[in-house]
């Protein structure tokens, strides 16, 4: 896992400063949240760029700051000159944040308002503990391994994409299955008759790939996860791929129904017979601010609510070792 520490250098007094604030605004909490934060960044000299459809619902709840709204279109290029991205929701509207920051450096930072929330570093309830962070660029960023795709028909490039989660290959009829290929670094693997294929990162790896039985990986990895989805095969088991390796899936002639090509749930394109798909790493990385130090272990156990009763760590295993030691039989000592 690449971390670059924060704080940056000091910057001077008259530095105009500017953040980034995407939020759900189908969510209350996630709009009286954002206010709160916006109020406090502006009392340090902080300004908030948002989506212009936002504009207008924050200010009404703003009382001592007001916001930049930022015409359609123009949002992702703004966010190349802020500091930082705060995303108030759930993983999909941090997903749809990552689409404006992902080629640039600009860190995100998601407070969570949805479930489970992997990609969320903090919760609603911290936002004094937050806003500090961010004042006083006491933060670090964590660089995500990403996946482009791309899409040929017969050999020529119709669709590009990236994705921070997963690709998702799926059927688009419900009663017929796909017929697809798979060939890893230019060589064949199988042909699977399925409901689809997942082609996961690591941070993906706890999201769609996770419920379609594919194992989780730690974060820090560089690799690809692949995930047969209901594949009438003997092999059909997911697969933990190198970082530089290239997937290739290509919808073949016998297949009775076209396919549907989703990039982290929210940018599609339909896949015709004789189309296929290339997925490799990505060329760039999403930028994660992190708050704490906490290891993913500790992320895992939280998110998946995970029992560890009894466990007590090193004490206990200390406990065990000497109890081992006082009693093992010492053997003979003398004549």
């Amino acid at each position: 896992m690449l971390c670059r520490v924060t704080p940056q250098p000091a910057q001077p007094a008259a530095e105009a400063r500017r953040v980034a604030v995407l939020t759900h605004l189908g969510r209350r909490e996630a709009v009286d949240t954002a206010a709160g934060i916006i109020e406090r960044l502006s009392a340090a000299g902080i300004t908030a760029l948002v989506p212009e459809a936002d504009a207008d619902i924050l200010n009404a709840r703003l009382h001592d700051a007001t916001v930049v709204g930022v015409a359609p279109g123009q949002f992702a290029e703004q966010t190349r000159d802020v500091e930082l991205m705060l995303v108030l929701g759930g993983d999909g509207t941090i997903l749809r944040g990552a689409e404006k920051v992902i080629t640039s450096d600009t860190p995100l930072l998601g407070v969570n308002l949805g479930h489970v929330g992997f990609l969320a570093e903090a919760e609603a309830a911290e936002i004094d503990s937050i806003v500090e962070h961010v004042v006083n660029r006491t933060y670090t960023v964590e660089e995500r391994f990403t996946i482009d795709v791309t899409l040929r028909d017969h050999g020529e490039v119709i669709w590009t994409s990236f994705a921070v989660n997963e690709v998702s290959i799926e059927k688009a009829a419900r009663e017929r299955m796909l017929e697809i290929a798979v060939e890893i670094d230019g060589l064949p693997l199988s042909r699977w008759a399925c409901d689809g294929v997942l082609v996961a990162t690591p941070t993906g790896s706890t999201a769609y790939a996770f419920s379609a039985g594919g194992p989780v990986l730690w974060p820090e990895l560089d690799a690809l996860l692949l995930v047969p989805l209901s594949a009438h095969a003997l092999f059909a088991r997911p697969l933990v791929l190198g970082p530089t390796s290239i997937i290739t899936v290509e919808l073949i002639h016998a297949s009775p129904v076209h396919g549907v090509v989703w990039c982290d749930g929210s940018r599609s394109v339909e896949l015709r017979v004789g189309m296929e798909i290339e997925i490799g790493r990505g060329q760039h990385r999403l930028q994660l601010a992190r708050l704490s130090r906490s290891p993913f272990t500790n992320r895992l156990v939280n998110k998946f609510q995970l029992p560890v009763d009894g466990w007590r760590g090193r004490a206990d295993r200390h406990r065990r070792r000497s109890s081992v030691e006082w009693t093992v039989d010492p053997g003979p000592t003398g004549p």
